[in-house]
């Protein structure tokens, strides 16, 4: 997967916004569950944000509730990250990743979950990742 940041070159000030994009090259995302995911030095990956393939379902653990959306566009075979309201403790390196192949079904599964298929299904593939600096 390829991650770009759009805008600003990663660097915000606190209240503003950035989208993010990330296509993928080589395989088709189409079937898979799609997230981001945020890491700071010294801890663990965070994931903040997956939309499944199968009803286009959207979820967001606490940290991006309200303030960032995800979306996908399959025939671009690209994912979006649109963060707004940014802050200081926004500031780490962002992730794009797939699961592997989303069961067909009317419903995603692992809706109960806070990050829903993206937890499921577990992380196949990861982008680069791209910093996002939140600062005045």
């Amino acid at each position: 997967l390829m991650c770009s940041c759009r805008r600003w070159g990663g660097l915000v000030q606190p209240g503003g916004s950035l989208r993010l994009s990330c296509a993928a090259s080589g395989f088709s995302l189409k079937n898979h569950a799609l997230g981001w995911f945020r890491q700071v030095p010294g801890k663990g990956r965070e994931g903040v944000a997956c939309i499944s393939s199968v009803d286009g379902s959207t979820y967001y653990p606490d940290s991006g509730k309200g303030r960032f959306t995800i979306s996908r566009d399959d025939g671009k075979n690209t994912v979006f990250l649109q963060m707004k309201n940014l802050q200081p403790e926004d500031t780490a390196t962002y992730y794009c990743a797939a699961t592997g192949a989303e069961e067909p079904g009317a419903e995603a599964k692992g809706s109960q979950l806070s990050l829903g298929p993206c937890y499921y299904y577990g992380i196949d593939y990861w982008g680069k990742g791209t910093q996002v600096t939140v600062s005045s």
